[in-house]
């Protein structure tokens, strides 16, 4: 891999994670019900998402959609799940709660694909994912007499979906399921509009948050996180992606003074130092070898 090649990717990436982190707090500043906020976020991805694969596969759209297959409807379903659970989690819980337990996916998914896929897992990730799950039942423990436990446990389905989803792609790596992605959040339109979701009693402010939400910050990061591993490892993409861990509860202190509680940033500092560690030291055994 060249110098241009890598640049590149830490531009793409770094890029991806600053536009990515306001998510959060968009969610908090957003005054509306969470049907809506779901209807409108995942509508509104969608549609960017598809106008960006137009522009990619022009005549070709159609064709993009159907080739992912039975694999990309597991994907899509995933996503469904996992969007509502993050969105409420983000409302019963702290911010750094979530988006901390959020951190482990990559480790889960780990122990996803030893469970059900049978591949290997080193005895460095088994280190991390115990790890992990010790920094996320001290987060539990922290909420129990804060009533927070509830949204905990949202992030902690949220990150099981994601995690689930890496381990689908990564079945389905020979196609591009960016589709599956669309297709989901279209799904959690209609279950929205079941559950009570109003979307057109919105104010000008809420609108206009959600249009740069769902309509640009989402759609786009998502599309840069998709394309650096083109030109950066997938362990560097993952390290820098951890970044986001930290800016996202930082977007929220600074400008709705949540400060997080204390057995939160200690297992957040836990998780962080954990992921961080695993993923370099898988980088430096990839360049040995």
């Amino acid at each position: 891999m060249d110098k241009a090649q890598h640049t590149t990717g830490l531009i793409l990436t770094f890029s991806a994670v600053i536009i990515l982190s306001p998510d959060a707090l968009l969610v908090r500043l957003i005054s509306c019900d969470v049907w809506t906020l779901l209807f409108w976020r995942c509508l509104l991805t969608a549609l960017s998402t598809t106008v960006i694969l137009a522009l990619r596969y022009r005549s070709r759209l159609w064709h993009s959609f159907r080739s992912i297959g039975t694999t990309g409807l597991y994907s899509a379903s995933t996503i469904v799940i996992g969007s509502i659970f993050f969105v409420n989690s983000l409302r019963q819980t702290a911010a750094a709660n979530t988006l901390i337990i959020l951190a482990a996916t990559p480790v889960i998914s780990s122990l996803l694909s030893y469970l059900f896929l049978r591949e290997k897992v080193a005895r460095h990730t088994w280190v991390a994912i115990a790890c992990c799950f010790g920094g996320i039942l001290l987060i539990f423990s922290g909420s129990l007499s804060t009533g927070l436990l509830l949204g905990d446990l949202l992030a902690l389905g949220a990150t099981c979906m994601w995690a689930s989803n890496l381990v689908i792609l990564r079945r389905g790596r020979d196609v591009n399921m960016i589709p599956a992605n669309v297709l989901g959040n279209l799904a959690v339109v209609p279950i929205a509009l079941l559950f009570g979701a109003q979307p057109l009693e919105l104010s000008g402010v809420n609108a206009a948050y959600l249009l740069l939400h769902g309509g640009l910050l989402l759609p786009v990061s998502f599309a840069m996180i998709t394309l650096a591993p083109r030109y950066l490892p997938a362990a560097e993409v993952s390290l820098i992606l951890l970044v986001e861990t930290v800016l996202g509860p930082l977007w929220v202190w600074l400008v709705l003074h949540e400060i997080p509680a204390p057995t939160t940033m200690i297992a957040g500092l836990l998780i962080l130092i954990t992921l961080s560690g695993h993923t370099l030291f898988g980088l430096r055994r990839t360049q040995a070898r």
